[in-house]
């Protein structure tokens, strides 16, 4: 696939545009940050990468363009000026056919769970780690993983012994393994090797995943 053309920042509010047709139009990847170093270097990334894409230095331009239905994938920055990429989300969750959402956003446990509860598919941390973002994306625009039944994450969590869940659980809610172990009467070795054990017995290969995968599979 080659890129199209670059995207441009949009700053000023525009006339809203119809609803796209899904089956017409080029996959697009839709950056929002109001750092405009980020999203420059993305565009030129994901253009490089060979997609299409806009950018955008706010949610509320964005909205003034979006058009319901458009084949693609959203990456917005969780905390802006204004309106930030999780009150976007809630926003765009009144569509069933919103975008699927990559959040981004300084790295804690607490913002990422709220940013999957909203509806985000991936949490990448700031500073952004570029090569993970681009396999994010393209995870994502693969049409088949985005309609892949939840349900099926259930089984996986239910190979997990108790005292997995015990500590899957306080890693969900941003305990650190240290004051785990101490809640628990263990150590901290065995918190991380427990904590490794989840990991591969879910096949999540981030907390972000494990996050999504543990909200999912218990709505």
């Amino acid at each position: 696939m080659r890129a199209s053309r670059l995207g441009q920042a949009i700053d000023e509010p525009l006339e809203r545009l119809p609803p796209a047709s899904p089956d017409s139009v080029t996959p697009t990847v839709f950056v929002v940050d109001d750092e405009r170093s980020v999203r420059e270097t993305l565009r030129d990334l994901l253009t490089g990468d060979g997609w299409k894409v806009e950018i955008y230095r706010s949610c509320t331009a964005f909205l003034k363009t979006y058009r319901p239905g458009a084949l693609g994938c959203l990456v917005v920055d969780a905390e802006m000026p204004g309106m930030g990429g999780i009150e976007l989300l809630r926003r765009l969750n009144a569509n069933p056919r919103r975008l699927p959402a990559i959040i981004t956003g300084k790295g804690n446990v607490p913002l990422a769970v709220e940013a999957m509860k909203a509806g985000a598919v991936d949490f990448v941390e700031k500073p952004v780690v570029y090569e993970k973002l681009l396999a994010c994306i393209r995870q994502n625009l693969d049409q088949a993983k985005l309609h892949t039944s939840q349900k099926a994450d259930a089984p996986l969590l239910s190979s997990l012994t108790k005292r997995q869940r015990q500590i899957m659980d306080r890693v969900i809610a941003g305990q650190p393994s240290k004051n785990i172990a101490a809640d628990l009467g263990v150590s901290q070795r065995t918190v991380e090797n427990h904590r490794a054990a989840i990991m591969e017995k879910t096949g999540a290969r981030s907390l972000a995943e494990l996050i999504k995968l543990a909200l999912t599979a218990n709505p």
